[in-house]
């Protein structure tokens, strides 16, 4: 009995002293450490937009603050071009910033095409293959007096008569922050998940003609707001 117990301390003992051979930072022992990935070397696409683009585009591209670039019907109106121009370029003048080096921002060219890519991958090719989508670029300049006329019956119950109500659209801050393409894109696509629905959801189906009306009267709004600013 006697004989076991020594035996017991001494593994004990043999244990306690092997722990700190077992750790990382025991001295002679070389620590197993995960080499960093540098930012200019990220290839997944999932952590690329989780970085750069989800804040405001929510996640899978669905909205937040602002238009889901993964919502089937953008990427119906929106062409590869189209959206490595705008992740590369950013819109100037609104918070949609620049990412590509060549432009000040810190993507590479390998690290956009992953990001197009990847935003393509949501697209549903079939979803408006009969559907009389309007166009992404802008037509020739839209008549303000008709957009005012199809801004009464399809905007204003949600907007107000001068789209200053609850939900403001015709407000001076927020037509200085935002361009007459991005109107057009919030037109066309909506914005679901603040309740904005988009071109089929009013109380008919807005036209490429009914949507270059309606930004042309927001834009006039926009000059006669900032007109009255500086008075």
């Amino acid at each position: 009995m006697r004989k076991t117990r020594k035996t017991i301390k001494l593994v004990a003992l043999c244990l306690t002293a092997m722990l700190p051979l077992m750790s990382c930072d025991a001295p002679g022992r070389q620590a197993v450490e995960t080499p960093a990935i540098r930012p200019a070397d990220i290839a997944d696409f999932r952590v690329l937009y989780s970085q750069n683009c989800s804040g405001c585009h929510g996640a899978n591209g669905q909205g937040a603050l602002t238009v889901g670039i993964g919502r089937p019907v953008y990427l119906a109106v929106a062409d590869d071009g189209t959206i490595r121009k705008t992740i590369e370029e950013g819109r100037p003048g609104t918070p949609m910033p620049a990412f590509a080096r060549k432009s000040g921002g810190l993507l590479t060219d390998a690290q956009i095409d992953i990001l197009v890519h990847g935003i393509r991958g949501w697209a549903n090719p079939g979803a408006f293959a009969n559907a009389m989508l309007p166009s992404y670029a802008p037509s020739p300049s839209g008549d303000a007096r008709r957009g005012a006329e199809i801004f009464q019956v399809s905007c204003a119950p949600c907007h107000g008569r001068d789209g200053r109500g609850t939900r403001a659209i015709a407000d001076s801050s927020y037509l200085a922050l935002v361009t007459d393409q991005h109107l057009r894109t919030v037109i066309i696509v909506g914005m679901p998940q603040l309740g904005m629905p988009d071109w089929r959801s009013h109380n008919k189906p807005l036209t490429d003609t009914d949507v270059g009306d309606l930004v042309a009267w927001l834009a006039a709004r926009r000059e006669a707001l900032s007109a009255q600013l500086k008075q």
